[in-house]
């Protein structure tokens, strides 16, 4: 199982499968996804990154995600509307989210958009079981109540790395290039990720909403734990 986060080098990967925890990074998603498909066939790849963009208004995915992690609700940005995602900068994207969805675009949300673009057109033609999820929504799930420490904190890092242990995901000291691309915190969201692969493919995951919403992409929009 993958569990993917975008990372300053582009993405990280962390594999789960038979005890071993691996890690992998690559400037795009499908490089990504071929580095690690090189290693062994993946099961599951959970991506954080929202798939399924809306026309108007906000997702519920993300409106359960905001509430199922508490205080750290706004690391749960809300998907902006496709068209703004597709506008040339980021004023051009906030006057399109106002006039679709009624709200703006943060400036990190419209920084992503390269990252969300790209995984938008790649988990169309792949054969790979490809979900949504959200770190902190699986790291709320991990431990039973949203967290109190952010990410970025040794607290955090340490309550996150402990809980992924606690589930059989222990993180080596030693990722090779993966260690020195990636973030601290982008490890542990990957690893969170593909706990909640290993979930999706065991048929102990929910989705949020319950039922995906659909939008016209065709693409199921929901977050799984």
């Amino acid at each position: 199982m993958l569990g993917v986060d975008a990372c300053k080098a582009g993405w990280i990967g962390i594999a789960v499968g038979d005890g071993q925890v691996a890690a992998y990074t690559a400037a795009r998603i499908d490089e990504l996804v071929a580095a690690v498909s090189v290693d062994g066939p993946i099961g599951v790849v959970a991506i954080d990154m929202p798939i399924g963009l809306p026309d108007a208004g906000s997702r519920q995915a993300d409106e359960l995600a905001r509430a199922a992690v508490g205080r750290r609700w706004p690391s749960v940005f809300k998907t902006p509307v496709r068209e703004a995602l597709q506008a040339s900068d980021h004023a051009s994207a906030v006057a399109i989210n106002h006039r679709l969805a009624g709200a703006g675009v943060s400036a990190q949300a419209f920084a992503l958009r390269t990252k969300l673009l790209q995984v938008d057109a790649w988990v169309r033609p792949t054969d790979l079981r490809v979900v949504e999820v959200h770190p902190e929504v699986s790291f709320a799930a991990l431990a039973g109540v949203p967290l109190p420490d952010p990410k970025t904190t040794w607290a955090g890092a340490t309550h996150r790395r402990r809980l992924l242990a606690g589930v059989g995901i222990e993180i080596p000291d030693d990722l090779g290039r993966a260690g020195s691309g990636a973030a601290v915190d982008d490890v542990l969201d990957a690893a969170a990720a593909a706990w909640s692969a290993r979930r999706v493919a065991r048929g102990q995951a929910h989705s949020m909403p319950d039922q995906p919403e659909v939008f016209s992409d065709g693409l199921p929009a929901a977050i799984w734990t």
